[in-house]
């Protein structure tokens, strides 16, 4: 009995974990410093205006957490910006709130 207990703490630890917020501990204003700095300039000569609708349009690929982290990855290696993980997260902070609104 006892090790079933144990497997079912486990289990539900590891749920807990994977539903946290990526994005929490990211500094939302650091963020948006960076992405104005790196990405803006790109996501204008990819879609006009100011950028934006890279993350507005109807047909974007980000609907987790997770695919946006991924995102923010491939645009810091496309881009050669050179951010630390922790830059990405702040990025990740600033996009989930300004335009994604992705839960846990």
């Amino acid at each position: 009995m006892r090790p079933l207990l144990i497997l079912t703490l486990a289990l539900i630890s590891m749920t807990n974990a994977y539903a946290e917020d990526l994005f929490a501990k990211g500094d939302v204003k650091a963020g948006k410093s960076l992405h104005d700095k790196t990405c803006i300039s790109c996501h204008v000569s990819r879609v006009g205006d100011d950028g934006s609708a890279v993350y507005t349009r109807p047909d974007h690929k980000v609907t987790t957490q997770q695919l946006l982290r991924a995102q923010i990855g491939r645009c810091n290696a496309n881009a050669n910006a050179g951010w630390f993980p922790e830059e990405e997260l702040h990025v990740g902070a600033y996009l989930n709130k300004q335009f994604y609104h992705l839960t846990k």
